[in-house]
């Protein structure tokens, strides 16, 4: 691989700097998106970038980024990135004024945004998530390449549809709605995590006997971890540790393929993928218990309090099932919180008749229209779903 860089700016050395694999050469339409743009000096997020991409750009600050991208935008029949990473090093009104100053530009607006939070404490990190400056925030050296991936080519797809919206002839007013519907949006989520975080922190100190009782039959019966740590896919796409009690023996993962003819699911090998055994055989006694009256479910609350998930949502999914919904009909799913209930338990749960399709709609349902008054009535609805027919 062969880096080149660009001419030398006249105030500072090595401001900007170009990565490029050369290829042949193709004739680019005006504003073709390639590549990546990074803000920042940090090399190890560079070199993982350069990997996943054949072009890349770097500046080390924010005002060199916008006078690149200004430079762009100036040219005809030139490249403008197809994603912007950040580091969190900088000010926070920096990159506010950063994502404002994309944003008035019809081009540059419909480009993701993804902040490192590599170098942020965890009330920064809030204060970032409240205000939703970035598209997304992540920790690039934590996340995988696949994931990685995954993540950037949803916030693609969702990214360029708003601006299409915005671009359509007579939808100034829809526009309009969608920022008001935004700001409604969070003024739900400060009431939605607040009422969160205040009924995750009472139920695990109220439940903290129950959890030993439930520990020590799961050691009793089968030796193993007494939690079932997996990662999982949330809102976003956002990878997290997902917490359960134990209610199979250790390795039912690695067995997947040897009970796949009996899946729930009807499922297209093309398709959406979704995995559920009814009276599943690597389920144990005490599992089998935990699973029926959904005691199994109760560590999720650590996820609630950690912001990971939240009391109502679409649930969290295997990666390997988030994998196939990353089409225009699938991914709109993961636009809504992830939640230890929602819409599938109180409507589908343990029935045998549920196919992919219903349970897609019902995630996609659920994220057109959730509120905080809507997550009341389904929390009102999930106790007579918690008594299942089914261990599925």
């Amino acid at each position: 691989m062969e880096f080149t860089f660009l001419p030398k700016a006249t105030e500072r050395s090595r401001q900007f700097v170009r990565y490029t694999i050369k290829s042949k050469e193709t004739k680019e339409a005006e504003y073709t998106k390639s590549g990546f743009y990074y803000i920042g000096k940090n090399p190890a997020n560079i070199e993982k970038l350069v990997k996943l991409f054949k072009r890349g750009y770097a500046s080390d600050n924010i005002e060199n980024a916008k006078a690149e991208l200004k430079r762009c935008l100036m040219q005809e029949k030139n490249t403008i990135p197809e994603i912007i990473f950040c580091e969190s090093q900088f000010d926070f009104t920096a990159i506010k004024n950063f994502c404002n100053f994309l944003n008035n530009h019809r081009s540059l607006s419909t480009i993701p945004v993804v902040l490192d939070a590599g170098s942020l404490c965890q009330m920064e990190l809030n204060l970032y998530k409240k205000h939703k400056l970035a598209d997304e925030i992540t920790f690039l050296q934590e996340t995988d390449e696949k994931s990685l991936m995954l993540k950037i080519q949803f916030l693609k797809k969702v990214k360029s549809k708003v601006v299409d919206l915005q671009n359509e002839s007579g939808m100034k007013k829809a526009w309009q709605s969608f920022t008001a519907a935004l700001h409604k949006l969070n003024v739900h989520f400060t009431l939605k995590r607040s009422f969160d975080i205040a009924i995750s922190l009472v139920a695990l100190c109220i439940l903290s006997p129950l959890f030993l009782l439930i520990a020590l039959a799961i050691n009793i019966e089968s030796k193993g971890p007494v939690f079932y740590i997996a990662k999982r896919a949330g809102r976003g796409y956002r990878i997290f540790n997902f917490y359960k009690f134990r209610t199979m023996f250790v390795g039912a993962d690695k067995r997947i393929s040897e009970f796949s003819h009996l899946n729930q699911y009807i499922t297209d090998s093309n398709g959406p993928s979704f995995f559920k055994i009814d009276n599943d055989p690597r389920i144990t006694k005490v599992g089998s218990f935990l699973r029926n009256t959904s005691l199994d479910e109760l560590p999720q609350l650590i996820n609630v309090l950690l912001g990971d998930m939240s009391l109502v949502g679409n649930r969290p999914l295997p990666l390997y099932e988030a994998a196939t919904l990353t089409t225009d009909e699938c991914a709109k799913r993961f636009l809504a919180p992830a939640g230890m209930t929602g819409l599938w338990q109180i409507k589908k749960r343990g029935k045998k008749d549920m196919s992919v399709e219903e349970r897609i709609n019902l995630d996609i349902d659920y994220a057109n229209k959730y509120s905080f008054m809507y997550d009341l009535w389904i929390m009102a609805n999930t106790p007579s779903a918690l008594i299942q027919k089914s261990s599925a």
